[in-house]
């Protein structure tokens, strides 16, 4: 597994890093599906120890994955794992905890010491405001933030990091938080993150940056034959192209493609679409799902950036499917 520097906070960390949203287990929040069903706990620990094993050492979470029990798995794991051997993300900002709003500093506080309890940690290595949506003209953006700077100015987080779906809106609070990692949703489908400026004050200011979802929850795999419906709960319910026939077989022939055009690499799907997205990212790594052994073994064999001629060749591929 290639390694590399996460900016400026000095670590090292794997190329292609271990997201946990998939260990939440089918789950609501807000009225929206945001879980992820076939979730086993059995399995999600094998994989964490093979991951462990393997390399594949900074692990990522959130408070609302699965309500803390995402978080929870992970803590149970020390026996087994070094604490000191992973480095471990957690994010808040999803949990409006009964307060009709995102971030109200009561629910920042109270999420922030379950997480510690949770993942049985006395520090949190990265913690992330989890979006950019901080109410009417930003009303809950300086209380969110100036918590989460105490946090690390008492020791229990080490370095601070901000996420959002869309690149842009990471961009209007980027300089106010002056975050040590960044984490956009980027693919080579849905790709802001050079457009929006955010790869430029990245590259400027050397940060990190975690890119989550790089293989749109599954779809631009091309594994599935026929269209998919997931049931109430599962976050892939959300997405329109799983149940449509036409992006379903275009998805495959793209798959078909890649196979051919990297056929001797084990991952010949994986190693595109996510060294694609590292192709202009040294100081970058992916997000990718492991949730069990296998998918951890997939993992371990990519992670090396293409060349420009090689992501030019993949996006155009998946942006015409």
């Amino acid at each position: 597994m290639r390694r590399l520097r996460f900016g400026r906070t000095g670590v090292s960390v794997p190329a292609v890093s271990l997201g946990t949203w998939g260990y939440s287990g089918a789950n609501m929040n807000n009225g929206v599906s945001v879980g992820w069903t076939g979730h086993d706990d059995g399995l999600a620990r094998a994989a964490l120890v093979r991951a462990a094993a393997a390399g594949i050492d900074h692990w990522d979470t959130a408070d609302v994955y699965g309500n803390g029990r995402s978080e929870e798995l992970i803590g149970s794991m020390w026996g087994e794992v070094r604490r000191s051997g992973i480095f471990l993300a957690t994010k808040v900002g999803w949990d409006k905890g009964g307060r009709g709003h995102f971030y109200h500093p009561d629910v920042i506080r109270a999420n922030f010491e379950r997480s510690l309890r949770l993942l049985r940690t006395d520090v949190i290595d990265l913690y992330y405001l989890h979006h950019c949506d901080f109410g009417p003209a930003d009303e809950y953006f300086d209380d969110a933030l100036a918590l989460v700077r105490r946090f690390r100015e008492e020791g229990k987080v080490r370095f601070i990091g901000l996420s959002d779906w869309e690149a842009p809106k990471i961009m209007r609070f980027i300089d106010r938080v002056d975050p040590d990692v960044v984490q956009p949703y980027r693919n080579v489908v849905d790709d802001d993150y050079v457009s929006s400026g955010l790869q430029g004050w990245v590259d400027a200011h050397d940060a990190g940056v975690a890119f989550f979802s790089p293989i749109m929850h599954g779809l631009l795999l091309g594994k599935y034959e026929a269209p998919v419906v997931f049931p109430q709960g599962d976050f892939r319910s959300n997405v329109p192209g799983f149940g449509d026939a036409v992006v379903i077989a275009r998805m495959k022939a793209a798959r078909e493609a890649v196979e051919k055009r990297w056929a001797g690499h084990p991952q010949p799907v994986l190693n595109a679409l996510i060294g694609s997205l590292l192709s202009d990212s040294p100081t970058g790594c992916v997000l990718l799902g492991q949730r069990n052994p296998s998918q951890v073994d997939s993992a371990a064999v990519v992670g090396e950036p293409l060349s420009d001629e090689e992501t030019e060749w993949v996006r155009k591929l998946y942006r015409e499917a």
